[in-house]
């Protein structure tokens, strides 16, 4: 499990376990907080095509899924 405050996760980078189409690093470029602090939107975009793609946050703290970092 990647541990990691939420409020620290804007520009904080990440790389794909299972890497798709060769995109395998990934920067958080928008993340979006309700009233009450929460997450609502996370946006990432990959280091290679500039893909952009939303994803919910909680499935960044899956090491099987990703690591925190560039490697």
């Amino acid at each position: 499990m990647n541990t990691f405050h939420p409020k620290k996760l804007l520009n904080s980078k990440w790389t794909a376990v299972k890497p798709l189409n060769r995109e395998k690093h990934f920067l958080v470029t928008e993340v979006e907080f309700d009233e009450n602090g929460a997450i609502v939107h996370c946006l990432i975009e990959a280091a290679m095509t500039r893909r952009s793609m939303s994803i919910k946050w909680q499935a960044l703290r899956d090491s099987g899924q990703w690591q925190i970092g560039w490697k």
